[in-house]
């Protein structure tokens, strides 16, 4: 290598870069060695493996802080314990419930374990009301806490309004309490991360791949004052309260919007269904596509439909709707600990109120593409690949957060249409609209392009479509203060019942 004016110039062809143009170096605190204490018998319980990954560090630790904790140790289940039943159907008769699925305006929804922490699941399956197939024993209790027992464990979430009588995959264990208040209590533990991961990992820290209500016994948890425990409750409560009426909100807006477009069950608008699925489409109606999947009848009835009753039928890309509608782009991803990046949320999560799961990209290495890909309440999320079409709001408290490059942005022109443009999106029509657009031999997609020709009506009566706009604003306010009533449930469970200082 060769000095010239202060530049290293290389003869080879690497690529070289001026001193001040050099980026800066990131510095990374290392963590404490983490280390515990095995007994031989957890050595020779795990298959008399001696390496550190058989051992999980931390869900050892917390294991014993609850044990050494403020206040005494008790279990979960059983004598003594805070839960009254746990039990998932046809747990006693080690088998599976029976299940005949059929079309929507045939059955009832059935709701899978994956929906379970969703604000307001949407049935993906429904079971027929005609066929004997056991689902008075898969309804839900309003009252009872659920856990997933099996694929993704752990995952807890509270029967309020909104799923009381639903009917859910047996793959998840109903909880009922002796106590009320120690429901809300529990629920707490079991979201805070100590209590989360003592459930999904057993004595010697092996994460636990399948979960039965007799595992709860061998579950800590601190027997706290009766006041604690009815502070953190009444907290959950009001916090799932909310959630109720903002899903109450939620479909009185979207029934206004149905009634005043006079619009009837999305399969009532198919035209002559056959059954091999054969249609005819003019040569100038084709618009550069030949996948059928475009060019199904039930699009263009739901816009003739719209035409008819709205004012105005318009596109998402419309400057009165939209400012702008983003497609971002693929990037490397640097993973760091919470603390040190900003959250990333996926497809997956955008049903959530507080999305589970977070992984956090690194603001030291992506802090400059990170401000352009941060969302602000009042964005109109799209999922755009694999599953097509998931519709959400972002809320005050993802303000800054990062969606996937598999989640188009749509920005509102305005608070006066922000609201609005959600419900019709999400609704069963706005999907329709939405999914026509998918391409893709092996992986659904669609992309930003296609979200701007998105049809959207806009209502003659002006009043109620501000009405429907301000019902969506007001419901996602909700969201958001449910969201802080359940930060500060967990706070004070870790605060004065976890690490409360003897």
């Amino acid at each position: 290598m060769e000095k010239a004016g202060g530049i290293g110039m290389v003869t080879s062809n690497l690529a070289f870069k001026e001193k001040n143009s050099i980026e800066p170096e990131v510095v990374v605190n290392e963590s404490p060695v983490k280390w515990c204490a095995v007994a031989l018998s957890d050595v020779v319980a795990r298959g008399k493996r001696l390496e550190a990954k058989a051992f999980d560090v931390e869900a050892k630790q917390v294991r014993e802080k609850i044990s050494t904790g403020k206040y005494k140790a008790i279990s979960l289940f059983g004598e003594g314990g805070l839960i009254e039943t746990a039990y998932y159907p046809g747990w006693m008769q080690r088998s599976r419930l029976k299940r005949v699925y059929c079309e929507k305006q045939y059955g009832e929804g059935f709701y899978l374990p994956s929906q379970m922490t969703d604000i307001y699941p949407v049935p993906e399956k429904y079971i027929s009301k005609l066929a004997d197939c056991s689902k008075d024993e898969l309804r839900l209790k309003k009252g009872s806490l659920l856990l997933t027992r099996s694929g993704t464990i752990g995952s807890v979430s509270y029967v309020s309004e909104t799923l009381n009588g639903r009917i859910f995959s047996d793959d998840v264990i109903r909880i009922t309490f002796n106590k009320e208040y120690d429901l809300g209590y529990v629920y707490t533990f079991l979201k805070s991360k100590t209590g989360n991961l003592i459930l999904r990992t057993n004595g010697y820290g092996s994460v636990i791949t399948h979960i039965e209500p007799s595992h709860l016994a061998e579950i800590q948890i601190p027997d706290a004052p009766i006041t604690i425990r009815e502070q953190i409750h009444d907290l959950i409560a009001h916090s799932y309260t909310l959630r109720d009426e903002s899903n109450r909100m939620i479909d009185r807006a979207t029934q206004l919007l149905i009634e005043n477009l006079h619009l009837p069950p999305v399969y009532e608008l198919e035209k002559n269904p056959s059954t091999v699925g054969a249609h005819n489409v003019k040569l100038s109606d084709l618009a550069g596509r030949l996948d059928a999947s475009y060019h199904v009848p039930i699009v263009d009835a739901i816009i003739e439909h719209l035409k008819r009753y709205a004012e105005e039928v318009t596109t998402v890309g419309d400057p009165r709707i939209s400012r702008e509608v983003i497609l971002p782009g693929r990037f490397k991803r640097v993973y760091v600990n919470e603390g040190y990046g900003r959250v990333l949320i996926g497809g997956k999560q955008l049903s959530e109120l507080d999305p589970s799961s977070k992984k956090y990209l690194s603001t030291a290495k992506h802090d400059k593409m990170l401000k352009k890909l941060e969302v602000h309440e009042g964005t109109t999320l799209i999922t755009r690949s694999g599953t097509i079409g998931k519709i959400a709001i972002v809320p005050k408290h993802w303000e800054h957060y990062i969606p996937s490059d598999h989640i188009i942005r749509v920005i509102p022109a305005n608070k006066d249409i922000a609201g609005y443009l959600n419900i019709f999106l999400a609704s069963d029509y706005g999907k329709v609209l939405i999914t026509r657009f998918t391409y893709g031999s092996v992986v659904d997609e669609i992309d930003d392009n296609h979200v701007r020709q998105i049809a959207i009506p806009l209502l003659k009566n002006h009043t109620v479509q501000k009405k429907i706009n301000d019902l969506a604003l007001e419901a996602n306010e909700k969201r958001y203060q449910a969201y802080l009533l359940e930060q500060e449930a967990l706070q004070i469970m870790d605060r004065d019942v976890i690490y409360a200082k003897k």
